[in-house]
Parts: structure tokens; C-alpha cells; sequence
């Protein structure tokens, strides 16, 4: 069943996520897109997250929260690498904690798993997207001593824009 991690919250188990879980990470990642008013672009399939989180091109981590006997939540992050600080880092995609469950503490929990993660491997940093709307997730992450990149822009192709893009030039691969 992977590793698990007792946590010091009463009923709180922490693990990562193996094959089968596959539906639960897909509800987990429905229940943010409709907090985030994005579920009209969720399209992740069962499919996709057993090709990429356990397939042979592995390229996220999953890990679950357990509380009290029930799915509680999840982070969905993956390796990044920052150039001027010449180390990896951790990419957190998703954290999700249903909302009836938060204030339990599940998603500092969640959140220290990752910093503990992103120490232990002699990274450099733990960095995160949010909406500029959504106050309570930035009050939240602010009061655990996360910093705004307000000076960023955050830049996105999909889609048939990507594809054009990605088809203005051919290359030849040499070995």
C-alpha cells in the first residue's frame, strides 16, 4: 500500500498514493476544479493519472490524507529545477482538502510533508500557484510564512495554440 505516515493529528494518516487510487486522486482534482471554477477544463482521466503518476514515464508524485477512515485530501506535485539556485525543487500542481474537513490542520499537514520532502532531498525550494481571488488559501499559506511572487506572470500555451506553435519549425535529432 506504499508508504504511510501516522501524523500528530488524531486520525490523521498521511500516504502515497498507489495504483488504484487512481479514481480517488480524479475525485480529489473534480472537487478543486468546481472550488476553483474551473471545472468546465477538468478533462484529467483515471487513465492519465495511472500513465503518470505509475507508469513507466512517471513524472508526478501523489500524496493522500486519511482522516478518521475517510479520503480527506491530497497534493499532486512533481520535480522542477531552479536555475539561479543551481538545485531542484518541488512543484506543488494541486492541494485539496474537502471542505468540510478543513481547519483539522489536514492541509498544513499535507503542506509539511512537502517541505520535509523538499529538505531531506537537499532541495532548494517549495513553490505553489494560487488564484489571486482566493483569499482563504492565500491567508492560509501567508500564515505558514509562504512569500507572493506578485512580481510574476504566470504564461500558459494548450491546446491548438501549443500545437502550432510546436509545429512552426522541424528539427533533426542527432545522436
Amino acid at each position: 500500500m506504499g508508504t504511510t505516515l501516522d501524523t500528530p493529528i488524531d486520525g490523521l494518516i498521511l500516504r502515497e498514493a498507489v495504483p488504484g487510487d487512481e479514481g480517488q486522486i480524479i475525485e480529489f482534482i473534480r472537487g478543486l476544479a468546481e472550488y476553483e471554477r474551473l471545472a468546465h477544463e477538468m478533462v484529467a482521466t483515471h487513465d492519465d493519472i495511472s500513465r503518470w503518476a505509475f507508469g513507466p514515464d512517471k513524472v508526478i508524485d501523489v500524496v493522500l490524507a486519511d482522516y478518521k477512515g475517510a479520503a480527506a485530501g491530497f497534493a499532486l506535485y512533481f520535480q522542477s529545477f531552479s536555475t539561479f539556485l543551481g538545485k531542484p525543487g518541488i512543484y506543488l500542481e494541486d492541494l485539496f482538502v474537502k471542505p468540510e474537513l478543513r481547519g483539522n490542520g489536514i492541509g498544513t499537514a499535507l503542506l509539511v510533508y512537502l517541505a520535509k520532502i523538499t529538505t531531506e532531498r537537499g532541495f532548494g525550494r517549495l513553490e505553489w500557484s494560487v488564484l489571486d481571488w482566493n483569499t482563504p488559501s492565500i491567508d492560509f499559506y501567508r500564515s505558514l510564512g509562504a512569500v507572493g511572487m506578485d512580481e510574476w506572470t504566470v504564461n500558459r500555451m494548450t491546446g491548438d495554440v501549443l500545437g502550432v506553435l510546436a509545429e512552426r519549425m522541424t528539427f533533426t535529432r542527432r545522436s
